[in-house]
């Protein structure tokens, strides 16, 4: 069984909004073995979306289509697939008592716009929506389209979801005789091109069903294999055997071969240690702080954070000499060691961070470009572990997730090495 996911909107064209949808609809059919051969967006117009759910469906077993259910003049998925299969609507009563009762728990009547919400295509399975309004709907498309199926569902994120997770999902995972593995690879330190030519016989020698395919982002690469099959234990076996010959080749620069975070895996390595940490930021601005308490149960190993944008608080909360910001200046693999050393001082921590650099856009000089970052670790102690100065290329924001990827880096090494 393929798949292929249709996003009706013009918001999506305009750039108004990113269509997380059809990522979220991608990562859940794989999980049943279904994979998607192709995404597309289109207009709120019924002609194009005719034009665009007639060609999908003559390729593949399942297509799912997000929007245009809701009950404005713009909303006009219903009325394309009407015309497209020739079918009347029909009114279904769950989805109606679910308006209904949705009304009714706000203290409000049903509209005659909202009415036609529980309004369906013919011979239609439909899809409850637990969230808001639309009904969504399953649709068996016969002979014309080699009995192919519609997916028809909100493109409200929550709705859409929980019609996937409770609906579309069990449905379809009956149908399917595939099993996918993912598996990524996330690696530190090493570009696209060094690592493709450290396994570059392993990516010759793939498995049949395998690909491996390069995921370069902001602050790295990672590799995501990919194997596809009829049998679990086979498909398992083919991709763990490649995910191993990777790990055997540049295992010093992989973090996780799973789903998790960098700052979930520097927690984790914390946790299993007993460790604590604590972060001193100029140019960051909070970010590593952020980053490491965006994972659950982070108060276990991070103390707390000092943002400390201008000299005065380097000096007043950190305790770093005026003298080494005026000889060295405030960007500096000085300052920097002086930040983690009164950040673990202050804070009490096991290890401390610290970042201060010049993100951009203005700031730079010759000596000290926009994207220059001074970072250091200290360690009770041992005081300073490290020190190093980088340089990125990037606007503001881009600077400073590399920055904060950079010193979360360096942390994640230490760990590492014991």
């Amino acid at each position: 069984m393929r798949a292929e996911i249709v996003s009706v909107g013009d918001e999506l064209l305009k750039g108004q909004r990113v269509n997380t949808n059809a990522a979220f609809m991608s990562r859940a059919l794989g999980g049943i073995g279904v994979p998607v051969d192709r995404v597309v967006a289109c207009r709120d117009l019924e002609e194009e979306m005719m034009a665009v759910f007639a060609e999908s469906l003559g390729r593949a077993d399942l297509v799912l289509v997000t929007g245009g259910l809701g009950p404005t003049r713009d909303d006009r998925t219903r009325g394309a697939v009407q015309q497209l299969l020739g079918r009347g609507l029909e009114r279904s009563e769950e989805a109606y008592a679910n308006l209904v009762a949705r009304m009714k728990q706000r203290g409000l009547e049903v509209s005659d716009s909202l009415r036609d919400q529980a309004m369906v295509i013919e011979g239609a399975h439909v899809i409850a929506n637990t969230k808001g309004s639309a009904a969504g709907m399953i649709i068996g498309c016969g002979e014309r389209f080699q009995n192919h199926y519609l997916v028809l569902m909100p493109g409200v994120p929550s709705e859409m979801i929980a019609m996937m997770e409770l609906t579309v999902i069990p449905w379809f995972a009956a149908l399917s005789r595939s099993v996918i593995r993912h598996t990524p690879v996330k690696t530190l330190g090493i570009g696209e091109s060094t690592l493709a030519g450290m396994i570059a016989d392993i990516e010759d020698g793939l498995p049949e069903g395998t690909t491996l395919a390069y995921l370069p982002h902001a602050a790295g690469v990672s590799l995501m294999i990919s194997t596809i099959g009829h049998e679990r234990e086979a498909v398992e076996g083919d991709n763990r055997s490649v995910v191993d010959a990777i790990a055997g080749r540049a295992g010093k620069y992989i973090y996780a071969t799973s789903e998790v975070s960098l700052e979930a895996t520097i927690g984790a390595q914390l946790l299993a240690g007993g460790l604590t940490v604590a972060v001193a930021e100029s140019c960051t601005g909070g970010l590593v702080a952020s980053r490491l308490t965006d994972v659950p149960g982070s108060s276990a190993w991070f103390l707390q954070g000092f943002v400390v944008y201008s000299n005065q608080a380097k000096e007043r909360s950190l305790g770093v000499p005026g003298e080494t910001i005026e000889r060295f200046g405030a960007v500096s693999e000085e300052v920097a060691r002086a930040m983690a050393a009164g950040c673990l001082e202050e804070s009490g921590a096991d290890f401390a961070l610290s970042t201060t650099g010049i993100a951009g856009p203005a700031g730079g000089s010759p000596e000290k470009p926009v994207g220059m970052l001074c970072l250091a670790i200290a360690r009770k102690n041992s005081g300073i572990l490290l020190s190093r100065t980088l340089y990125m290329q990037g606007d503001r924001e881009l600077n400073k997730l590399r920055f904060s990827e950079a010193v979360l880096g360096e942390l994640w090494e230490c760990l590492r090495q014991g």
